[in-house]
């Protein structure tokens, strides 16, 4: 009897030591991917479940709202499979679905909650385990709005101009589309710096744009507006287009130039590690670096202030400087008599004395002050709404990042760090990172008619 009941013990022990194996490897694993937290009139669904050997007894995928169950996915017993289902590797299955009026009737605005609930089978059936998750959502329906409210919109191919418009709710995204490219829109109470205006309804917002030097003079421009839940709107505004001729250049090239520019350029960068001799490099400072310096450009636009920091009627004209090359310029580069390179000089290159003081265009806070490779040593000052302007090739800089700075305050010297084959500052203005035409900025009717007509009552 002892050796029979001591039997029954170790088979006992057995059969509990396979049953916890059985269940090591876990329950399923479950994550709700999408969406985050909205929900809108057709919103993506993505689910990951895992399990070894991606073997589910069932899965099922349920959105409730307001005591209603409405199944998103079910399956029993069998293989997963169907339209937006796929294997992730060999232990995770990916459900995509979407959640809208149609695979959810009688959606409504409000709260709703995700419910997931996944099995596996363990010891060949003995044993199932299971598991499940949950995730609470907002879900949105209506689209928001948006509509004009300024008029007579004019704008030149590679300038600026503004408008005023009106959205709902006030938590959407909204502002200027043009072509594929987005300008953001900011509250209208930000311009109250601006000759004493005072804006008090909150549905009210201002936007910058540009029509870049390369967008077709056709390309469309319209409002745009959207909401997290992926609800969009869009409004339509009567505008403008003008030409503007762009002058073309040849920039002879030479070994003295070469020498000099190219190892101080790579000495201060460590974006690209270009190879071959100073041709070869300088072409790589003039195409990649190029273009990685105007991405970084381009990333300080979203620290712009939403308000409006600049004052008075224009922005400094830098009148007493030689042009040397003006915004646009498509350039030819040659060496040896061959043409080597070809780029397009977003700035105005302008030109006094050696070493002489430089002054911000207007007030704004610094965003960026140091080394920023074909610019050498630059100043980059926000505007607030998207407007900033940059100061290139100085020799010394006489500001920091993060400080404010009044209109015509000293901002350091001219010089010829960079890509510069002389003493001369290279300005230019931005709208949301992309480059514009500084000479409207400096036009005091212009400042008068775009920007500051609109903002009267």
């Amino acid at each position: 009897m002892r050796y029979l009941i001591g039997l029954l013990l170790l088979l006992l022990i057995a059969l509990g030591a396979v049953y916890v194996a059985a269940g090591r490897g876990g329950p399923p694993s479950i994550t709700i991917a999408k969406p985050e937290k909205w929900v809108g009139a057709s919103t993506p669904l993505e689910i990951a479940v895992g399990a070894p050997g991606g073997q589910f007894k069932s899965i099922t995928v349920v959105f409730d709202q307001n005591g209603k169950q409405t199944t998103l996915y079910s399956m029993e017993n069998g293989q997963p499979s169907g339209e937006g289902i796929k294997m992730d590797g060999p232990d995770k299955l990916v459900i995509s679905r979407t959640i809208g009026k149609e695979t959810v009737p009688g959606l409504q605005s409000g709260a709703a909650r995700i419910t997931v609930t996944a099995a596996r089978s363990a010891l060949r059936g003995i044993r199932t385990l299971q598991s499940s998750a949950s995730h609470d959502v907002q879900v949105r329906l209506e689209r928001p709005q948006v509509s004009i409210v300024s008029s007579k919109h004019y704008i030149n191919l590679g300038g600026s101009e503004m408008v005023v418009y009106r959205t709902t709710p006030a938590d959407v995204v909204s502002g200027v589309l043009v072509g594929d490219i987005e300008y953001p829109g900011y509250p209208a109470a930000g311009a109250s710096t601006i000759d004493g205006v005072k804006f008090d309804d909150p549905t009210l917002r201002i936007a910058f744009f540009a029509l870049r030097y390369d967008q077709d003079l056709k390309t469309p421009i319209r409002l745009f507006a959207r909401d997290e839940a992926g609800n969009t709107a869009r409004g339509d505004f009567d505008y403008t287009t003008f030409p503007k001729p762009f002058k073309k250049s040849k920039i002879p090239l030479d070994d003295k130039f070469l020498d000099r520019v190219v190892p101080a350029i790579l000495a201060g960068t460590t974006e690209i590690k270009p190879e071959g001799d100073n041709l070869a490099k300088f072409l790589a400072i003039n195409s990649e670096l190029r273009r990685k310096n105007a991405a970084k450009i381009a990333s300080f636009a979203k620290e712009s202030s939403p308000e409006i920091l600049w004052q008075g009627v224009v922005f400094h004209p830098f009148g007493n400087n030689a042009v040397e090359s003006a915004f646009a310029d498509q350039r030819t580069y040659l060496y040896n008599g061959k043409e080597v390179d070809q780029q397009v000089h977003l700035g105005f290159d302008l030109a006094s004395f050696t070493n002489v003081k430089l002054v911000a265009a207007n007030r704004g806070k610094v965003v960026y002050a140091d080394e920023l490779g074909i610019y050498g040593n630059c100043v980059i000052i926000d505007h607030g709404m998207g407007v900033q302007s940059l100061y290139g090739h100085l020799s010394s800089i006489a500001v920091k990042a993060g400080q404010m700075v009044e209109k015509e305050q000293e901002i350091g010297k001219s010089g010829m760090t960079g890509l510069a084959g002389g003493d001369h500052l290279h300005f230019t203005m931005l709208v949301n990172g992309n480059m514009v035409n500084p000479v409207e900025w400096w036009d005091a009717h212009w400042i008068q008619d775009r920007i500051l007509r609109k903002l009267k009552p």
